[in-house]
């Protein structure tokens, strides 16, 4: 999978409208309606119950990714965990891990009880209407399982809805479509830290 560039250059004038603009939907987030074949995909994502197929190469990883992860978590037997739930979840949706690395690295920088202004929760920021729409209620997003699965899930849908565009994907996932600000931040966190040598 490439990892795409955002395009850079626009107007000065168009920029801090957008930026308006996205400022404006985190400050009062409308939720737009959940499209349905999404919704299917993260109800089943939770519904279903290790992804390295050979064991160096899970240990190379995990050695690698843990190395670069202490800065953030830094128990080693949590930090391997992590490690394992987010390849193993970023995998079952056939994302790179570094990716979704960088990703949570920008959601949250790796606080499982985080929780935004607009009220998104942990590791990968998921919005708590989720879990009405998929009718389990009572799932907790703060269950790294639960968060990364729904992540994944969602992330990997607007992939393919844009045709494995990361930069747009991305947008979608945070809601910033026609903004480069957090796409920017997540190209930034995977080259700096999360990307393999």
């Amino acid at each position: 999978m490439n990892y795409l560039r955002p395009m850079s250059g626009a107007p000065l004038a168009s920029l801090v409208i957008v930026l308006l603009l996205v400022s404006t939907a985190h400050a009062n987030p409308q939720r737009q309606p959940v499209d349905a074949t999404l919704r299917e995909l993260v109800k089943t994502a939770i519904a279903t119950t290790d992804s390295f197929v050979d064991r160096y190469d899970a240990e190379v990883w995990l050695v690698d990714m843990s190395t670069r992860l202490a800065r953030f978590v830094a128990d080693d037997q949590k930090r391997v965990e992590l490690l394992r739930h987010i390849h193993y979840e970023a995998s079952r949706a056939n994302l790179p891990p570094e990716l979704v690395l960088a990703v949570i690295e920008v959601e949250s920088r790796f606080d499982r009880h985080a929780i935004s202004k607009a009220g998104a929760m942990g590791l990968m920021q998921i919005m708590p209407f989720w879990l009405k729409e998929i009718g389990r209620p009572n799932e907790n997003l703060f269950d790294t399982r639960t968060n990364l699965r729904m992540g994944c899930t969602i992330l990997r849908y607007y992939l393919d809805l844009e045709k494995d565009n990361i930069t747009h994907a991305l947008a979608r996932y945070n809601g910033s479509i026609n903004s480069y600000q957090y796409t920017n931040l997540v190209y930034r966190a995977l080259d700096k830290r999360w990307r393999r040598r």
